[in-house]
């Protein structure tokens, strides 16, 4: 499967300070890719390079063949669609103004809002379960409603790659699943969909692809099923585990040892680093 999106020997630094080298990723066009890894290791800011907000310090990111930097920001925000960790709230906004941003990409001098962009907003709105929110004031929200908004946000713009820095933060598990669940659903109609998470079982679950990062790299990628081991658990997050068959999806499902174990598994030497795929 050929991918629109992916990155080449990416050296990623804030102001002076390298956090990522050589990395390189391809996104398969309509996979689920989740990227999971410990606090601090490049996730984030591995999305960002991607998304076009941060700029490498070395190396290409690309889409659809040509270096996405090189291409102008309407045209690639009509291609990929950003759900930031933590995005800034405009002061006095309500909800329904806010998501109606979204369809900046789609504005034209000659063109202003229309009823297809009206569709759009509404749609975002009501599967996103926000529609009753319309005339609240954003910065008035809980953080779980302001997440919501924030990935209306995001569905409005209408692209066919989307990627999600975190989008289950803040929310409750009822509000976990049914955002993950949405993804998914977004998934089986054809948009390719990137995210990171820090629930293992939950990226197991719904990814079809995952990347596995580690102090600024990549060690492995790959199917959940194939990349997910013991193995891999304890030497990316230094936690003994378990990996089990989920009986509800069969996808791999990570169970951490009981506090003994774990307890001699810190003093014992740090296993050998799988392979990459």
């Amino acid at each position: 499967m050929r991918a629109r999106l992916r990155a080449e020997n990416l050296t990623l630094a804030y102001d002076r300070r390298v956090v990522a080298r050589n990395l390189g990723v391809e996104i398969a066009d309509g996979s689920f890719t989740v990227i999971v890894g410990p606090n601090a290791c490049g996730k984030s800011t591995l999305l960002k390079s991607l998304a076009r907000v941060l700029k490498p310090q070395a190396g290409t990111v690309y889409l659809d063949g040509a270096a996405i930097a090189s291409l102008p920001s309407r045209q690639v925000a009509k291609q990929l669609g950003m759900l930031p960790q933590s995005p800034v709230v405009p002061a006095g906004i309500a909800v329904e103004d806010l998501v109606a941003r979204g369809r900046f990409a789609h504005q034209r001098l000659l063109r202003q809002w229309s009823a297809d962009d009206a569709a759009a907003v509404r749609e975002a709105m009501a599967v996103t379960e926000v529609s009753e929110l319309a005339d609240r004031f954003v910065d008035e929200l809980s953080g779980g409603q302001r997440q919501r908004v924030w990935l209306a946000v995001a569905l409005a713009q209408q692209t066919p790659i989307l990627l999600l820095d975190e989008p289950t933060t803040f929310l409750d598990l009822a509000h976990q699943f049914e955002v993950l669940d949405l993804c998914a659903e977004l998934h089986e109609q054809g948009r390719t969909v990137v995210a990171v998470l820090h629930d293992l079982n939950q990226a197991c679950r719904y990814a079809t692809d995952l990347v596995v990062m580690r102090c600024g790299e990549i060690v492995a990628q790959g199917a959940p099923a194939a990349v997910m081991t013991a193995e891999l658990v304890e030497h990316v997050f230094g936690v003994a585990s378990q990996v089990m068959t989920d009986p509800q999806t069969g996808t791999p499902m990570v169970v951490p040892a009981d506090r003994h174990r774990r307890r001699t598994a810190r003093t014992a030497p740090v296993p050998a680093q799988p392979a990459a795929r």
